[in-house]
């Protein structure tokens, strides 16, 4: 399919010969995932869907308590510090963002009174700038009223390095002004395809009161009240929070949605672990919800024929993957392990990271693990399907692998580990406690083992490894092992925000509180380079090819080794109607849940 036929579509689609869902299956057979195709119909003046959940109550309350599990424990609810999904998840409960993504990547406004087209006047036509029109008669939970004011100030926040937000790359680079109280021009510093990022989406969009955070910008950010005791406008409003455990939220009588939300009351209990969570709610019903059932299919299996409950499986983006450390996780400089000033002693050979990706047996871990959670893969991106690279191909071969080590000069000691001028090849494995977790890590030794590399497994607890406290030595921002492994996740219909933990402003560093997102501390000039071009390329087959390339060089220099494309996989009791997204946090649209009896 060329242009023409794709503007002769388009062309349908606005007449009403053709619908919206008609030209996204018609793109879809031609390799152009729903995410983008519903991108090419905004741009082409087409206006979004409507949120994918029908919602049925016709007032808001009267549904009692909500009770949700999120195993990996918030630990804060400042969205802008939220290194962590599940501190994403919960911070989202109270802020909120101009607009979010549905599950078929359709923008769907939030605080926004309208998605931005070149036809309402929010899209200029050449890519440099982009004019949200702001809802009015939105209040934060104290009372006082939302305005343009707050959006700046939130721009200000985040792009202020002295600030170390997790979300700087979003904002440091654009310029954003109000219009009126209820209108901000955000301005590009160049054409800017994927205008959608600042101020979009529960990872880097929501707003924060400047009446709050205002005298917290800069140095004495993490001084700020509102870390721990958020003042939103979302549904609920904040109660209680013990940090690592418990947060409470009651309904907010004066949301902007008419008739939402309909629960009363919020609870999200953490700690624990999947299987637990997973047997709360498919087996006890003692909770509703239930985040990421990150256990092994046979048990979900099992769980799910007690019929209390069920799981909820949406594609996404999202990636599993290893992170091989070129850097030296075991010599400090300047207070900083695993800093960009030091070399691996075994791991900066590229023979070494080639052979070790030879070593994962990734069809038998989606088998025998994941089950219907995931797909095994060899790239870093692989939804929506134009940006996944051909050429990136996975195979297992012990032999293989241990022919690369003996040509690279790394030989068997008496203890039958390999090694060279006094380096073994013996590394620290880490990654989150967690079941199908410490299996992979397991099926992967015991391949290593058979190539004389010998690993040691370390498994964090999961509300500490993915934690965002700067003084905490085993988060997976700070990477003070050889190999980690945890799941990324893409939270937009567009790789590129996923794709800036390849490029080197963003290595994670003291400096930055290691809440900059290349934990890898890799760098290549030409990802660098091509991930430039592709921010600014408005041809969308050009711009994919540019991200294609960032994604093949950090997998073809085995730094990166993926191993599975995850959906989101959460469970919920039968009588909960739930609307998660694979392109946003699962709290996007958490107004909208009910239960159907």
């Amino acid at each position: 399919m060329n242009e023409n036929d794709i503007r002769g579509l388009i062309a349908e689609v606005k007449q009403g010969t053709l619908s919206r869902r008609s030209f996204i299956r018609t793109m879809a057979a031609v390799g152009i995932a729903a995410p983008v195709a519903s991108q090419i119909l905004v741009w082409n003046d087409v206006a979004m869907a409507d949120a994918t959940l029908a919602y049925k109550p016709t007032k808001a309350g009267g549904g009692g308590a909500l009770k949700m599990l999120l195993w990996q424990a918030p630990t804060l609810l400042n969205p802008h510090f939220a290194l962590g999904t599940k501190d994403q998840i919960a911070s989202r409960i109270f802020f909120e963002p101009l607009a979010g993504w549905d599950k078929d990547g359709n923008l769907i406004p939030c605080l926004a009174a309208e998605v931005p087209t070149k036809a309402n006047g929010g899209l200029a036509a050449d890519g440099m700038s982009v004019i949200w029109k702001l809802k009015q008669g939105v209040r934060w939970h104290d009372g006082k009223p939302f305005t343009a004011d707050d959006v700046v100030f939130t721009w200000q926040y985040a792009a202020d390095l002295a600030t170390a937000a997790y979300t700087t790359g979003s904002y440091k680079d654009i310029k954003v002004e109000k219009i009126d109280d209820h209108a901000v021009k955000v301005t590009f510093r160049a054409p800017t395809p994927f205008w959608a990022d600042p101020f979009v989406g529960g990872q880097v969009g929501q707003i924060l009161p400047k009446h709050h955070f205002g005298d917290y910008i800069g140095a004495k950010s993490r001084e700020a009240p509102g870390n721990l005791k958020p003042v939103g406008t979302g549904p609920y409003k904040f109660v209680e929070f013990k940090p690592g455990d418990l947060i409470r939220a009651e309904r907010n009588p004066d949301y902007h949605i008419k008739n939402q939300p309909y629960f009363d009351t919020i609870e999200v209990k953490g700690g624990g672990d999947a299987v637990s969570a997973a047997r709360a709610v498919l087996q006890t019903g003692e909770y509703d919800f239930a985040w990421n059932m990150q256990v092994e299919e046979e048990v979900l299996k099992r769980m799910e024929a007690g019929g209390k409950g069920k799981l909820d499986i949406t594609p996404s983006g999202n990636v599993e993957f290893i992170i091989l450390n070129t850097t030296d996780p075991w010599t400090e400089v300047d207070g900083e392990r695993s800093s960009v000033k030091t070399k691996h002693p075994t791991l900066s050979d590229p023979a070494v990271r080639r052979a070790i990706n030879l070593l994962i047996d990734r069809d038998s871990i989606q088998k025998f693990i994941y089950g219907r959670g995931a797909i095994a893969t060899a790239s870093f991106v692989n939804a929506p399907t134009q940006f996944k690279s051909p050429k990136l191909k996975y195979e297992f071969d012990i032999d293989k692998a241990n022919k690369i080590l003996d040509e690279a000069g790394w030989t068997r000691g008496a203890d039958g580990i390999r090694e060279k001028d006094g380096k073994k090849l013996k590394y620290v494995f880490q990654t989150s406690t967690n079941a199908p977790r410490q299996k992979t890590q397991a099926i992967i030794k015991q391949a290593c083992q058979k190539a004389g590399i010998e690993i040691e497994v370390k498994a964090v607890t999961a509300s500490v490894f993915f934690s965002s406290d700067v003084g905490n030595p085993d988060t997976y921002s700070k990477f003070y092992a050889d190999m980690e492994m945890y799941n990324t996740t893409q939270p937009q219909p567009d790789p590129e925000r996923l794709l800036n933990q390849c490029v080197s402003w963003e290595i994670a560093t003291k400096d930055n509180k290691w809440l900059g997102r290349n934990n890898s501390r890799y760098s290549d000039p030409e990802a660098d380079k091509a991930y430039k071009a592709a921010q600014n390329e408005l041809d969308p087959v050009k711009r994919a090819a540019l991200l294609m390339k960032v994604d093949e060089i950090f997998c073809e220099a085995h730094v990166f080794l993926p191993l599975l494309s995850r959906h989101i996989v959460n469970a919920g009791v039968n009588s909960l109607m739930a609307d998660i997204s694979g392109w946003d946090t699962i709290t996007w649209n958490l107004a909208s849940w009910y239960r159907s009896s």
